[in-house]
């Protein structure tokens, strides 16, 4: 019942920006399977209502459906695009940013051993769980305020810390949790995380992004491969191709002047690469997103 609701509530409020009138919330709608688009997933509460959503993140893929929520808790490199969805049963899914101090605060309200302890290592960035009756409840009450705009200013912060409860105490509680913890794995990673995306052009060592990060380098080495599934030196070739091909979408303009901004020195290393992220040449992609663009509602 409460999924039928949600598909309802979610297909009359979606708009073409995603946005809705509480901060924080986006619905997600797609009419038909678009090809994976690159984007930077920040801390986020991801569920869908509807069809089903593909989200790969290095060599890691993840499939999650109507029922199913997605938690991401840090900046990651992915391509995602719903798989099944159509104009008679659109893909539909709503997302929540998940703010640290937030999260801090509800952990500061628990009593000490209420919560399991999340252990020294760090748990992967994103993970896939099916969503309890109690999480799936919260989050149709939340969408549902959308409604009665007069409430959300009152109600929304209300049942916004009702949804972190649940994550913290659900299935992937101790990644949550984490992301209140300054002092957990997470964190220390997450810094270095947000240092190669603001200066993913520039070159960087690998001692320079450990320091940053507070951990020995074999202990950064551990702890970013666990969390992003990538090392460091990967994840910055990501993040530079997900620019260069933003700025294709824009405007395709002087490829090899868009390889330099991303900070790649030699166009051949830069239309290689490219090319083999996303499966065609930097010239050809461009044309195609073009296209795609003015075929989208």
């Amino acid at each position: 019942m409460a999924l039928d609701e949600l598909r309802c509530l979610l297909a009359r409020h979606a708009r073409p920006d995603l946005t809705t009138g509480i901060d924080d919330v986006r619905i997600f709608r797609a009419d038909r399977p678009y090809p994976p688009t690159p984007a930077l997933f920040g801390r986020v509460l991801a569920v869908v209502a509807q069809g089903t959503k593909r989200l790969a993140l290095g060599d890691r893929v993840y499939h999650y459906r109507a029922g199913q929520y997605l938690i991401s808790s840090i900046d990651l490199p992915v391509s995602s695009h719903f798989t099944e969805a159509s104009p008679e049963l659109p893909g539909l899914g709503v997302g929540l940013d998940l703010d640290p101090a937030a999260v801090a605060d509800v952990l500061l309200q628990v009593a000490p051993g209420d919560l399991p302890d999340v252990g020294a290592d760090s748990p992967t960035g994103l993970a896939v769980s099916a969503a309890s009756a109690e999480l799936l409840d919260a989050v149709v009450r939340l969408v549902r305020l959308l409604d009665q705009p007069r409430d959300i200013p009152v109600l929304a912060p209300l049942v916004k810390r009702e949804i972190l409860w649940r994550l913290v105490t659900g299935e992937q509680g101790a990644m949550v949790r984490q992301l209140g913890l300054p002092d957990s794995s997470l964190s220390h990673v997450a810094r270095a995380v947000r240092w190669i995306r603001d200066n993913y052009m520039r070159r960087f060592l690998v001692e320079e992004a450990a320091q940053r990060a507070g951990m020995s380098v074999s202990a950064f080495h551990r702890n970013f491969n666990a969390v992003t599934a990538m090392s460091p030196i990967q994840f910055q070739k990501q993040i530079r191709l997900q620019q260069a091909r933003l700025q294709l979408a824009a405007d395709a303009g002087d490829i090899a002047a868009i390889s330099r901004r991303v900070g790649y020195g030699s166009l051949s290393q830069f239309s290689r690469e490219y090319r083999r992220q996303f499966g065609v040449p930097p010239s050809q992609d461009a044309t195609r997103l073009r296209t795609t663009a003015r075929t989208m509602p």
